[in-house]
């Protein structure tokens, strides 16, 4: 384990997120083991490049939103909640993204 944390360490330094290991000295030993292996799946480069182009301005004038009506979710049909859940992940998996805006806790 001391290689792994010391593996671990080194990452988190490089990547300026020591303080994951904080209270690592308060933990079981198992969830050490579980912390460890968490940090070392993280593809930390990765996650500083999605950071750095998340200030990249692309704008493009052609790209748009496009409302859609309401819905709630208890008229739907089993077969429209499916098509719905689809249709999400397809988009996922070409890459697009949604915006979505939520109202919740008001009252009238």
């Amino acid at each position: 384990m001391d290689e792994s944390f010391d593996k671990c360490k080194q990452i988190l330094e490089k990547y300026g997120q020591s303080h994951l290991l904080s209270f690592y000295d308060e933990l079981s030993d198992d969830k050490k083991a579980i912390l460890i292996n968490q940090i070392l799946k993280i593809d930390f480069e990765e996650l500083k490049n999605l950071y750095q182009n998340s200030f990249i301005d692309d704008y493009n004038p052609n790209d748009c939103i496009e409302p859609l009506p309401h819905i709630e979710k208890s008229n739907l049909s089993h077969d429209e909640i499916n098509t719905y859940e689809q249709l999400g992940i397809d988009s996922i998996k070409r890459g697009e993204i949604a915006v979505v805006t939520l109202a919740g806790g008001q009252r009238y």
